[in-house]
């Protein structure tokens, strides 16, 4: 199977699975966050990243670990940053840009990263520090140009931020308040207006800070750095709950494990786990480190939020189509501004399989079919999550799948079909 090839094909068959043990990759979105810290704090090359093979590890984490080595160049370098498809990269690196000193950068990235929502990051950051210098100014989408003031200490150390849209922004600001802490040696603040959307991932980027040293100081819709104090080691990278989503899954139907599988992360996808107790199954401990089997009979229907875990929900789609009972999910906007219009993916792979699905403002309700179709078709549209939920709705149907466009998955889980292939699964080009 090719993995270069734009719009290649390949035909997934489940007909000869068998219980294997499934290894996700690191998790992307802690190492993004200890990647920047491990720079700012000195600890770089991180270790826990260096230790990976770079073919397993996710395209946003060499994204983000190649713009911040371009940060680390001599200060009057001119630093050109290709973000590719990668929004939590690109977010985190804009800031990390503008808090370095006189840093000059210009940064691109596909059209689909061009069109996602960046403004309020890009006009919290203005707010904050164009006073001392700073200029940030947009493309068409692309480039984006910023160059850094030298001194900020005589700006206000807050940045503002509306928490509607994402929590990147303003853990991408918390990420550079740590920054000129440790400059400045003076506290700075990021205030959340409004509701927060994907809380967790603040409180994922919140624990990283403490892990890496920082104290943060806490109060309603605020959070401050206010001090440091180098760890006595530095913090390693668990596996990635995103991706063992997929995995719980296909070990559950294969009789097989997953490992890696730290139920005490602060990631927030690691709510999978009591997610499908809702339908019958229960995540199992084996008694190996961080192993876990998946156990139980699959019943009625399951409810989950686009406001706890969007990136969890596309894995429970497929998972509402093997289901014996409807299953809804709500706040499902989230999903439109995606790596592509995951909404719209979930209603097309639910048709595609056979099923309906009911959309009515945030609340999307899913319909399964009441047989499996002998096989079905469809589009990753680039969209990694979306592949590898096509994926997994083939292995837990016994459906074959068509997929046009397999080679996604690289930005979060490249070994994605090397670990399908493990538990039997027969991947080949299709015509």
């Amino acid at each position: 199977m090719s993995t270069t090839d734009k719009a290649s094909r390949i035909r997934v068959d489940p007909s000869a699975l068998r219980p294997a043990a499934l290894t996700p990759p690191v998790s992307k979105s802690d190492a993004q966050r200890a990647l920047v810290l491990g720079h700012l704090t000195g600890a770089w090359p991180l270790p826990s990243v260096q230790a990976e093979p770079d073919e397993d590890l996710p395209a946003d984490v060499r994204v983000l670990r190649r713009g911040v080595e371009a940060l680390r160049l001599p200060p009057d370098a001119v630093r050109d940053i290709d973000c590719a498809d990668g929004g939590a990269p690109f977010r985190i690196l804009v800031t990390q840009a503008a808090v370095t000193p006189g840093a000059q950068a210009r940064f691109t990235g596909t059209p689909r990263l061009g069109e996602r929502p960046h403004g309020p990051l890009f006009t919290s950051l203005r707010e904050a520090l164009s006073s001392a210098g700073l200029t940030l100014t947009d493309g068409a989408p692309w480039p984006v140009t910023l160059h850094a003031p030298r001194d900020t200490s005589n700006v206000t150390a807050v940045f503002r931020v509306p928490g509607s849209q994402s929590s990147q922004y303003a853990s991408s600001l918390l990420l550079g308040c740590a920054a000129l802490y440790l400059r400045e040696r003076r506290p700075w603040r990021v205030e959340i207006e409004g509701g927060l959307t994907s809380a967790g991932y603040l409180e994922l980027t919140l624990t990283w800070l403490r892990r890496f040293g920082f104290d943060i100081q806490s109060a309603p819709s605020s959070y401050t750095v206010a001090g440091y104090t180098a760890p006595a080691s530095v913090p390693t990278l668990p596996g990635d709950w995103s991706s063992l989503g997929y995995l719980l899954l296909v070990a559950w139907k294969t009789g097989g494990t997953v490992v890696r599988a730290d139920t005490g992360s602060a990631h927030p996808d690691d709510a999978m786990v009591r997610l499908i107790e809702q339908v019958g199954l229960r995540a199992v401990p084996t008694g190996e480190t961080f192993s876990l089997k998946v156990e139980g009979q699959l019943s009625g229907g399951l409810r989950a939020s686009g406001e706890e875990c969007p990136d969890l929900l596309p894995t429970l789609a497929a998972l509402a189509c093997v289901l014996p009972a409807p299953s809804t999910l709500t706040e499902v906007g989230i999903l439109r501004v995606k790596e592509s219009d995951r909404l719209e993916g979930i209603r097309t792979l639910v048709a595609a399989f056979g099923g309906t699905t009911e959309l009515q403002g945030e609340r999307l309700q899913i319909h399964p079919p009441r047989t499996p179709p002998s096989g079905f078709e469809m589009s990753s549209q680039g969209d990694h999550r979306l592949a590898m939920t096509a994926a997994t709705l083939c292995v837990l149907s016994g459906s074959p799948l068509t997929l046009t466009g397999p080679e996604c998955v690289e930005k979060s889980f490249p070994g994605f079909w090397r670990q399908l292939s493990r538990a039997g699964v027969r991947i080949t080009d299709a015509p």
